[in-house]
This record gives C-alpha cells, structure tokens and sequence, in this order.
C-alpha cells in the first residue's frame, strides 16, 4: 500500500517538475491582509527531524533524496524539498504528507502560504544567477523593469510570449532568459535550447527558435541549461513560460506587454 501512495506522490512530483506549457494563469490566492502574519522567510529545519524525515522517505522510495526541510507558519507542518523533484508537506514526525499548496484564511480572503513564502528564496535563487549565463533583451532607452523569464522553445505560449518581447522593450521593460526545457535535460528540447545558449549570437539563435525553425545544434561543455532547470524546479515552476519578477512573484503563463506592464506599475 505504502508503494501505491509513494507512486502517486511521484506522479505528482514529476508533474510538478514537468508542467505543461500554461495559458494565462493567475499566480493564484488573493493579497495578504493588513495587519496579518505572511511573507516571512521560511525557516530551515536542522538536525534529527530533517534526517528523520530524509531516512523515512529514502527508506520507501530510494529516489526520493531529502534535500531541505523548512517550518511553515501551520504547527507541525513541514515543507520538505527533494533533489530535482520539487517538493511536498509533510505532518509532524512524516507519517502523513501531501502534495500541493497550503493556504491560510485570513479576515478578507484566503492566502497561497506556498507562494507567499516562496517570494524571497526565489528572489534569492535568481539574484545568484549571472546574467551572462542569461538571454537578455533589453529596451534601447530606460529600464524601468526587468523580468525574468524561464522559457522552452518547443512551447507554443513561449513563442507566443516572445512575440511580445519587442513591445515589453519599447514599454520600459527589460526580458532575462532563463532555460527551461519541459522535457527534462537530455531531451530534444534541451539540445535546441542549449545549441541556443551555445551559440555566438544568442538573441538571433532565440529568435529563430521561438519562430519555429531550426538551428545547427551544438551543446557545448558547461553550458548553463542544466543548472537553470534545476533552478527552476527549486523555484516552484510548474510550466512554462514562468515570469519571475524582481521581488521573487512568480507569474505563470503568458501575459500581454500591456498586461505586465500594468502589473509592474508602468
């Protein structure tokens, strides 16, 4: 029984890891209320619990590598991260765990405590990045934003989405690729997205790719796609495109220039 459960929980693991390529989705939960608890940076858990909670479930699934264990605001709930696999909540000693997001009531709504949380360990995942392992299209004049975009060539959204891109810079607006090949590292996908990052000109091998056509491939040695996707695993994703914006917000899925625009205060 206990392998059924663990099957199912990797299922929805992976489809966490490997969503597909989303719409329009809202970034889900409604704004925290004021006054009320939210947003704190969640808190690593330390010594026997972590390693207790890694050796139970290392013990029914093998595959399953513990990599960190944060407190969440609910008592005895804990979030528990696994290598390249995203991650899921576990209750008290791990008896009991579920996948998906925990929410909290508030006075005017209900709150994504997941994504709340998230804000600013994202932030900082995306900070450490250098921008030269990025694909950047930056506006002629002023930057009066920059967004971060973690993208697959084989998305139609993401090729959607890039159109877009010339009108976002001409709003003020700066786009930071990152990759993020849906169907994992190996993949076909990795090898066209890679051969872009490999590439001599990288914004012309973009372009090409989100138009549909093709480019030689070449993956080069100790090119950047790898890490990024794992980034993207740590940082929540669960498609893409996946827009990151400079405070950590996820937003998923494609949004209009106009629309992000007016979302970053433009």
């Amino acid at each position: 029984m206990l392998a059924r459960v663990f099957s199912v929980v990797a299922l929805a693991v992976t489809i966490v890891m490997l969503g597909g390529c989303d719409a329009d989705a809202g970034s889900g939960g409604e704004d925290a209320a004021a006054g009320e608890p939210g947003g704190a940076k969640p808190t690593v858990v330390p010594g026997q619990l972590t390693a207790s909670l890694a050796e139970r479930f290392a013990k029914a699934r093998p595959d399953l590598v513990v990599t960190e264990v944060v407190a969440t605001e609910a008592e005895g709930v804990y979030q528990v991260f696994f290598e390249g696999k995203g991650s899921v909540y576990a209750i008290g000693a791990g008896d009991f765990f579920f996948v998906g997001d925990l929410y909290r009531i508030q006075r005017d709504g209900i709150v994504n405590v997941t994504e709340q949380a998230s804000n600013g360990p994202r932030a900082e995942l995306i900070a450490a990045i250098s921008e030269d392992d990025m694909i950047v299209f930056s506006p002629p004049g002023e930057v009066k934003a920059s967004v971060v975009v973690f993208t697959d060539v084989d998305c139609g959204y993401c090729r959607k989405l890039h159109r877009e891109v010339p009108k976002m810079n001409e709003l003020g607006i700066e786009i930071k690729y990152l990759a993020y090949p849906r169907a994992g590292v190996g993949s076909k996908s990795y090898d066209k997205i890679a051969s872009a990052w490999c590439a001599d000109d990288r914004r012309e091998a973009m372009n090409i790719l989100k138009a549909g056509e093709e480019i030689p491939i070449n993956v080069c040695d100790g090119n950047p796609v790898a890490k990024q996707f794992n980034i993207g695993i740590r940082a929540g994703l669960s498609g893409t495109p996946a827009l990151v914006l400079e405070s950590g917000e996820l937003i998923p899925g494609y949004v209009p220039a106009e629309k992000l625009a007016s979302t970053l205060g433009i």
